[in-house]
């Protein structure tokens, strides 16, 4: 790695940190903490939210997916319209019109406190697997780069982030977000421009090499079958829906951003320009992905096989071999803008939801005091050290975007099952959500661990984790109510 490459990157990372530590004030409330006073425009709130979408598992594990096999993975992001439009016309009033800057608040009114505690806690699990998967992915490439111990750089990386999101608090995350997502946007729009025209015959033959490739078409969307036991077309459309349900829904990094925009048509704003851009961002990662591996099949360049193996590791080998000085540097800060944005959003929010759901502070009307702003920092500091443990564990992962799709699947427990439930017009009695969230865990569990222990019946996609524990708690749940009533 160049000098010129080494400055570039230090000047960015250095220079995001310091930008976050800049918002910090003195005798600032846990409100301007969590909620960031209410005060950002709609765009700046939207940028933070396709920030936080964007992370390096889109810029690294996207390619790596396109490369590997084909565009399957890019139908999750077809499913964001769906999600976007409803949380513009009914998630957006709601949390704004609230009482606490807490997505779980509501669960606790409708079914009583264990249903906040349940769902902040496959929250919290969600976002410790998240920063996990990020926090390695940023040690890779400098891995690859520098030779640094992984290790190393994730710890380092860690403290950076960590220091800024604990003093800065949300609006120091989203300004740095913005700026963050508009470097990660240029970055790989001209990483895509120098392979697409580095191609002897040109932009083109990206795209005959792709169609025509021996394993098959390399721009396919999946299989349209009805096979439920791999990652089909609609399995993964399915899965797409549910997740983002569930994100724009009652995921708290989507829901403290509703707070912190300055209207409620700039929160409404925010939802859909976040979503809808994250579209073409993803395709444009999966377009770098089957032009790498156009790159390498027309033999511009020489593949190490134990790269090949590794598809992860395919886009960080170009940046190193294939990119000149100074773009090199700057994709690299592209990777590292894509992975803080996302790790200090989970952060500040996962802080945010141990303060207002475990120790019942943050509240509407109050300034909050020195203990809620300790609580805070205490927690930003406790699930970034969680965050660096899993990303230790996941150093042996041979695809990290397979891995975190199974684990957010997994720990989402079907909690939105639960918010379903809480909003349909019926009365539904606490036992009966009580009885429908075990239920859900239940087949969750039964979904995780039937391939592993050779459990008897159909083995399901793991992305189906999400899909039928939601609809298990919202059926049980809904049906034994209405059994109750009748009784």
């Amino acid at each position: 790695m160049n000098t010129i490459d080494l400055v570039i990157f230090a000047v960015f990372t250095v220079g995001v940190v310091i930008f976050g530590c800049s918002f910090y004030r003195k005798g600032s409330s846990a409100q301007e903490f969590t909620a960031a006073g209410r005060s950002l425009p709609g765009w700046v709130v939207g940028m933070s939210i396709f920030a936080t979408y964007v992370s390096s598992i889109s810029y690294i594990g996207y390619p790596g997916k396109a490369f590997a096999t084909n565009w399957n993975a890019f139908v999750f992001s077809l499913s964001i319209p769906v999600a976007s439009y409803f949380a513009a016309k009914y998630f957006v009033p709601f949390y704004r019109h609230g009482g606490s800057v807490s997505a779980y608040t509501f669960l606790e009114e409708k079914f009583g406190r264990w249903a906040r505690l349940y769902a902040s806690a496959c929250y919290l699990l969600t976002q410790i697997a998240r920063m996990g998967s990020i926090l390695y992915l940023l040690a890779m490439p400098m891995h690859i780069l520098m030779g640094w111990d992984m290790v190393t750089v994730i710890i380092a990386t860690s403290v950076g982030i960590i220091l800024y999101s604990m003093l800065g608090g949300l609006k120091a995350v989203i300004w740095a977000d913005a700026i963050q997502g508009i470097i990660l946007i240029g970055g790989a729009l001209a990483c895509l421009a120098i392979l697409m025209f580095s191609m002897p015959e040109g932009p083109g033959q990206v795209f005959d090499l792709a169609l025509n490739a021996p394993e098959g078409n390399k721009l396919s969307l999946g299989s349209f079958g009805s096979d439920l036991t791999t990652s089909t077309f609609w399995v993964c459309l399915i899965y797409g829906i549910f997740i983002n349900l569930q994100n724009y829904g009652i995921d708290q990094n989507y829901v403290q951003r509703y707070h912190a925009a300055r209207t409620d048509k700039d929160a409404r704003f925010s939802a859909l320009f976040g979503g809808y851009l994250f579209i073409p961002v993803s395709a444009l990662f999966f377009l770098i992905g089957t032009a790498l591996y156009a790159y390498y099949a027309a033999g511009v360049a020489e593949l190490p096989a134990e790269i090949q193996a590794k598809p992860d590791y395919v886009f960080p080998h170009f940046i190193v071999n294939g990119l000149p000085v100074g773009l090199r540097g700057l994709l690299i800060a592209s990777i590292f803008a894509a992975g803080m944005s996302t790790v200090s959003t989970s952060v500040t929010s996962a802080a945010t939801v141990i303060l207002t759901d475990y120790f019942g502070g943050g509240k509407k009307g109050e300034n909050g005091g020195r203990r809620d702003l300790l609580i805070l920092r205490l927690s930003s500091m406790a699930v970034g050290v969680l965050g660096i443990v899993v990303a230790i564990l996941m150093l042996g992962v041979k695809s990290i975007i397979d891995a975190w799709w199974i684990l957010s699947s997994i720990f989402s427990g079907g909690m939105l099952g639960l918010f379903l439930l809480g909003i349909v017009p019926r009365r539904i009695s606490r036992r009966a959500a009580a009885v429908g969230c075990v239920a859900g865990i239940i087949v969750i569990a039964w979904i995780s661990l039937a391939g592993i222990w050779n459990l008897p019946g159909p083995h399901l996609h793991e992305y189906l984790a999400i899909v039928l524990g939601t609809t298990t708690i919202f059926l049980v749940g809904f049906l034994l109510s209405i059994f109750i009533t009748k009784k």
